[in-house]
């Protein structure tokens, strides 16, 4: 007689503690195999070296290795699409059920769809939980039910209805016991077709001293004034409750805030997934992009001859990184001064980010171009020289990234501010107009 299991299926949550999906596996009554699928889906869009699967077989073989060294537990690590992984599997094992955790992207929505369908065909449960953040969907809506397009509004309903939710961590390693004695072959990097990237994700920081000061040392890119935080909560390997019960115990919140901003642009997303590819602001349509590939690629290359602007992308193409600052003075040049459409920054974003996420880099692409819900407005333009005075006096970042910035050789602007501004304001006007 074959034995009976469950499956937990991480995603965005590479880790066994605090895990709400992983709790409730475990805590069911049968043994649970942890299961990783390396999505051909998505992969097969990435390029060989990409530091983010790296980062997430690194991750995955840490836990492998503490499971198998402390409890005789090996993780599942598959490489295909997941519905077939899942038709496989039915064979193989007797499966009872399936937990994973909630995922809100649109690929995510209908690839679990399919699964959900295809376990019920065999008489297997699908339960998905809430956990990569602390609202969800329709938790923090008006009073009407509709959702929040405005930050500000959605933000004081979010900290209003903290202080009345419970959102404790959970004791995951109490139950670990209950994993299923199992022994599979943990794959190499090679064997899902990729090769080990030199791009590296950082440990992230949340101390006190980090959290109580990041009003005053976040917008400036040559203080190591950040945490690091965001591929980590991107991918999971760390917790949001753990994020958030760190951020309540300053009062300064502005850390807390920024955990805020990512969940308002998730149920952005999920309410309104349409804004993957469309102006949020439907009245911004009309507006006429230039998009010169000549200076995309001058962009992308960190070679506009605007230091602070080729600082951040140099930073970019070299580290995964970008201080958030500089994210908003190069989206916003892309956008305004060379009136390249937002959604080609995106792209490039995606590709190169090691905290890309899907509902974050829409949405704040969308804020800074001024299509998106609660944007920047269109005549905000950054100038990029000013804010140098403002952000990096010194010259200590420019100087890390753009050493010859004082060279001969260093290129020359590639748009005047001051006619590129004008342009953007008659650009946007005439587009709105239409």
């Amino acid at each position: 007689m074959k034995d009976n299991y469950v499956l937990f299926w991480h995603r965005r949550d590479v880790r066994i503690e605090d895990n709400i999906g992983l709790y409730k596996a475990l805590t069911c009554g049968s043994k649970v195999i942890p299961l990783f699928i390396f999505d051909k889906d998505i992969l097969s869009n990435l390029p060989q070296d990409d530091a983010r699967v790296t980062f997430i077989h690194e991750e995955l073989e840490k836990i492998n290795n503490t499971l198998q060294e402390n409890y005789g537990v090996s993780f599942m690590v598959q490489h295909g699409n997941p519905l077939e992984i899942f038709h496989k599997l039915t064979q193989k094992f007797t499966i009872t059920a399936v937990y994973t955790n909630h995922d809100y992207e649109p690929y995510a929505i209908a690839r679990d769809e399919k699964v959900r369908e295809f376990l019920a065909t065999k008489n297997i449960a699908f339960h998905s939980f809430k956990d990569q953040v602390i609202f969800e969907r329709n938790e923090i809506v008006k009073a009407d039910g509709k959702p929040y397009t405005v930050y500000t509004p959605y933000s004081k309903k979010w900290l209003a209805t903290l202080k009345k939710f419970d959102y404790e961590s959970v004791n995951c390693s109490a139950h670990y016991g209950n994993f299923a004695k199992t022994s599979f072959n943990f794959p190499s990097l090679e064997e899902i077709g990729f090769i080990k990237s030199t791009i590296k994700v950082l440990p992230y920081t949340m101390t006190e001293n980090i959290i109580a000061n990041y009003e005053s040392t976040r917008n400036f890119p040559a203080i190591e004034g950040t945490s690091k935080l965001s591929p980590h909560l991107r991918f999971g390997t760390v917790s949001v409750r753990q994020c958030v019960q760190n951020g309540l115990l300053s009062e300064e919140n502005t850390f807390l805030k920024e955990l805020i901003w990512r969940e308002f642009f998730m149920q952005i997303l999920w309410h309104f997934p349409e804004s993957v590819t469309n102006n949020f602001k439907l009245k911004y349509n009309g507006i006429k992009w230039r998009n010169n590939e000549q200076e995309y690629k001058a962009w992308c290359e960190g070679k506009t001859g605007y230091p602070l602007v080729d600082a951040g992308m140099r930073e970019l193409n070299e580290t995964g990184y970008m201080h958030n600052r500089v994210r908003m003075i190069t989206a916003s040049f892309l956008c305004k001064h060379l009136l390249i459409d937002w959604k080609w920054g995106e792209t490039y974003f995606a590709k190169k980010l090691l905290d890309f996420d899907l509902a974050q880099n829409v949405g704040n692409w969308q804020w800074v171009a001024g299509t998106g819900c609660d944007s920047s407005p269109y005549f905000r333009i950054f100038n990029p020289t000013s804010q140098i005075q403002k952000f990096d006096k010194a010259h200590e970042y420019i100087r890390k990234w753009v050493p010859d910035y004082q060279e001969f050789t260093y290129p020359t602007q590639i748009v005047e501010h001051k006619e590129a501004r004008i342009r953007c304001l008659e650009r946007y006007k005439s587009g709105i107009e239409t």
